[in-house]
């Protein structure tokens, strides 16, 4: 874990399908910058759950352009990248050129990892990550594979209790906002008629609390501490009342 080239250099040479995520790799860039609700509410909360990561070795399991990697990075740990999408792991290689901060970018499924060597990091997140994946069970059983012994893992969802394919933002009659939800137990993969946001362009799969929560704890990760983030910007109207965000905290049993 000291290779500090920021190149893939997996052995695997065989042709990969394109990842929903290349086709709208450069428009999700320019989506999380632009919206506070990442700097301001996501990003404290992963660094508040990951604690002090000072000279930790991390794996950002399904990393992106690298947001949360860089920011783990930052504060000194030491990061590998793993994503499926190759057009995002473009943009993640292009921030560390302009700014190196000795990130190594890998292609890679978290469903499998086949990439990444077991029991080698400190530390693995991923973050808003998971609803796009189809098999969470084979995930977390990756993330068990990549943690050292009594190693951390930290993951933010959407909250999926407030966030389904049948939810909506409304109104009191007073003019407070609202937030309306039905369909919370239609697991599976739904995709918005809001096609100007993520999950009117790449869908994701709905599942309930309890199914993240019992999967997590099949596969021998221990949980920690959950956190729901309450959203203070105006640019958020809503959020103030309902959580957005689901993050959680678990340690490898």
């Amino acid at each position: 874990m000291n290779d500090t080239d920021t190149s893939d250099t997996s052995d695997d040479s065989s042709p990969h399908p394109p990842a929903p995520y290349d086709a709208i790799a450069d428009w999700y860039d320019g989506y999380l910058r632009d919206r506070p609700l990442y700097r301001e509410t996501l990003l404290p909360a992963v660094l508040t759950l990951a604690g002090d990561v000072q000279g930790q070795t991390i794996c950002d399991l399904a990393c992106g352009q690298g947001f949360i990697t860089r920011a783990l990075a930052q504060r000194g740990a030491q990061l590998v990248g793993a994503d499926i999408s190759e057009q995002l792991l473009t943009l993640a290689r292009r921030y560390e050129a302009q700014a190196p901060l000795g990130i190594r970018y890998i292609h890679d499924d978290a469903q499998t990892g086949a990439h990444l060597p077991a029991a080698s990091f400190d530390g693995v997140t991923c973050i808003l990550a998971l609803m796009p994946i189809p098999d969470i069970a084979a995930t977390f059983q990756t993330v068990h594979r990549l943690l050292r012994p009594d190693g951390w893992f930290v993951f933010a969802i959407t909250h999926p209790c407030y966030q389904t394919s049948r939810s909506r933002w409304t109104t009191w009659d007073d003019g407070s906002p609202a937030r309306e939800v039905s369909a919370y137990f239609a697991e599976g993969y739904w995709q918005s008629d809001n096609r100007s946001g993520v999950r009117g362009k790449v869908g994701e799969h709905h599942r309930t609390l309890s199914t993240y929560l019992n999967t997590l704890i099949a596969a021998s990760l221990r949980l920690e501490r959950i956190a729901e983030p309450q959203t203070m910007g105006e640019s958020e109207p809503g959020n103030h009342e309902v959580p957005t965000l689901l993050l959680v905290r678990a340690r490898k049993d």
